[in-house]
């Protein structure tokens, strides 16, 4: 291996020592506890209160209670059906298709809970993406005095399988309504907040309400560390080619004064979305992460809190604000084809392994997808296309390799006579034309891999956030979207977690065969040593420890990566690129006339410009 394979390998190393330094801070990064649980216990005191009268109605708590409840909480208002709303019992109604079952409270007229159909927790479980009781929407509003609509009991007006319309009647005649449908076969409800006959008790000065959005988002996978990784709080400007984004495994929040069409609370496979009509005029979120114990105990990953203003013209008969609610899973056709960007929300990279994501590796793996109903075996098609589509760069890389093995001799020739860093533009100009004689790029080792570099980290984004991975089962991994488990520690151990995942390790064996197999190329010099310290033994080691609580998928794309390498190598060296061939094309170049690059001419012209001014300087 020469030294620009070496310095591919270190810009390599150093990428991706920089990742694990990001990614260990940020998981040993100690919360601020005290204020976190508060931020928390005040998300889950907030759905509690939208609940009280859910629990009335069920029995949970007695009228006794409740009576002392209605005189110590109950505000009293001017009118009097606000009253008798605040202090009715509510009830849950269903809306429902072959996608989703969501279900409304009448206190608020908001969701009760989400369960979405044709997936499953990590348990086998039912999956709901918000869980009865974890989830409190209010409109606040001047009506005559100010009201919050969470504080109230609608009334059912309409119900069956895709339609709900609730109202709040007022004593004047008006009514607030919300009206939601749900149409079949899709993760999408429209939702339409409409205040009919209600100008004379909101003013012609309001010009604005607001909507509390607080959801407790619960544990729906396997792994703390990777389900928080990709877990966050997203926003988006119309126009904009990607969203906004608050958290990604840390907590976060921040207000937002410019206007925007909709936000996402996402889990890493999930999402709650609620999208605008007319656009969101400002907003401010909030997002916390609950610790680990909380999270295994409790099945709580998150609470996610949005505060949001939208434009209100106060005056007419009737005022129709339209909202639209996804809930479903983060599937990248899914979402593409709400046509809202939605699909932006799913990590796929920065734009440069971004693009390579969703024009080559999405569809690519589509198309397999549609064969052959294994992952594994589809991971294992894709692997090997992707290597027979890089082979050319591959086999450039190592000729260069090759070549600059048998000019060796040459080079350390070279070395011995100029040893002075006086000459070492003559040393630099004289290995210049050794290396056009011999037909070798000084970047011929180096750029090969750096081309791969997009494909590198597209795949370590692309395997993580694929839904279509989750839950399937390969050899001993239950989920290839998670870590594959043979072994639990039962305590956390630094670094590596409680668990041994054994496609990680098989990884990072192969991966050391490989580098034990390259290193044999490297030169004998002792400034070398570090270098093939770094590629033998220390990449290896850092890379199970990333890969150890990252998904199976990944750390088993990387061992077919570096097994198919290994059998590329030797083939290629045996049989492609053999000394022989290599020296017979060195003098094959050698008799046919040779022209001057233009990095060889500007390095003649630099020399010399430096001896005269050597010799003006020697004349002095």
């Amino acid at each position: 291996m020469n030294k620009s394979n070496l310095t591919g390998f270190v810009l390599i190393f150093v990428i991706m020592m920089g990742f694990s330094w990001y990614q260990s801070r940020q998981y040993k990064k100690q919360m601020e506890a005290q204020a976190q649980l508060d931020s928390i216990a005040m998300v889950e005191h907030m759905a509690a209160m939208a609940m009280d009268s859910l629990k009335r109605a069920e029995g949970l708590v007695t009228e006794g209670e409740m009576a002392g409840v209605k005189v110590m909480n109950m505000p009293a208002y001017k009118d009097s059906l606000l009253t008798e709303a605040r202090l009715a019992d509510a009830s849950i109604c269903m809306l429902s298709n072959d996608k989703v079952d969501i279900e409304f409270t009448t206190r608020g007229a908001q969701p009760y809970s989400v369960k979405i159909k044709d997936y499953m927790t990590y348990d086998s479980t039912e999956l709901y993406l918000i869980k009865p009781e974890m989830s409190q929407m209010g409109i606040s509003i001047y009506a005559g005095e100010n009201i919050n609509t969470k504080d109230f009991v609608f009334q059912v007006a309409e119900h069956n399988d895709s339609t709900l319309v609730m109202r709040l009647p007022f004593a004047g005649g008006g009514y607030i309504q919300q009206k939601y449908f749900l149409p079949e076969g899709s993760y999408m409800m429209q939702n339409e907040l409409s205040f009919v006959n209600m100008e004379n008790l909101i003013p012609r000065n309001v010009s604005m309400l607001d909507i509390d959005w607080s959801v407790i988002i619960p544990r729906l996978e396997k792994g703390y560390k990777n389900e928080k990784q990709y877990s966050k709080l997203d926003f988006y400007f119309s126009g904009d080619k990607k969203p906004e984004e608050i958290g990604r495994g840390r907590d976060g929040d921040e207000r937002v004064d410019t206007r925007m069409k909709w936000f996402a609370f996402q889990q890493q496979f999930f999402s709650a979305i609620m999208t605008s009509g007319s656009e969101f005029a400002s907003a401010d979120f909030t997002l916390k992460f609950y610790p680990e114990d909380q999270y295994k105990a409790e099945g709580k990953l998150m609470a996610c809190t949005a505060r949001l203003r939208s434009d209100f013209q106060a005056g007419s008969s009737n005022i129709t604000l339209p909202y639209e609610f996804y809930f479903g899973p983060n599937d990248y056709r899914t979402l593409k084809n709400y046509d809202q960007k939605y699909e932006k929300i799913i990590p796929l990279g920065g734009w440069m392994v971004g693009w390579f994501s969703r024009l080559v590796i999405i569809p690519c793996f589509d198309f397999l997808g549609k064969f052959f109903s294994n992952y594994g075996l589809v991971i294992l098609l894709m692997t090997l296309l992707i290597k027979l589509i890089i082979s050319p760069l591959t086999i450039k890389s190592y000729k260069s390799s090759a070549k600059m093995q048998v000019i060796k001799p040459e080079v350390d020739k070279l070395n011995a006579k100029y040893p002075n860093e006086k000459d070492a533009m003559k040393k630099q100009q004289a290995m210049m034309e050794l290396y056009q004689k011999a037909g070798i790029s000084p970047m011929g080792g180096c750029l090969p891999m750096l081309l791969q570099m997009p494909i590198l980290f597209a795949m370590f984004r692309f395997f993580p956030a694929s839904i279509e991975l989750r839950q399937q089962k390969f050899l001993w991994a239950d989920d290839l979207s998670a870590y594959d488990s043979i072994w639990d520690f039962g305590v956390n151990v630094p670094l590596l977690g409680d668990h041994l995942s054994l496609f990680a390790l098989l990884m990072a064996v192969t991966m050391f065969f490989y580098s034990k197999m390259t290193s044999s190329q490297m030169s004998d010099d002792p400034n070398m040593a570090g270098m093939k310290f770094m590629s033998v033994w220390l990449m290896p080691i850092m890379m199970f420890f990333i890969c150890n609580n990252l998904s199976a998928a990944l750390s088993y794309y990387y061992l077919l990566s570096n097994i198919i390498t290994m059998i590329m190598t030797w083939y290629i060296r045996k049989y492609v690129v053999t000394e022989d061939k290599v020296r017979a094309d060195m003098m094959l170049r050698a008799s046919q006339p040779k022209k001057k690059s233009k990095w060889q001419q500007r390095l003649e012209e630099a020399q010399r410009m430096q001896e005269q001014m050597q010799k003006q300087q020697n004349r002095r």
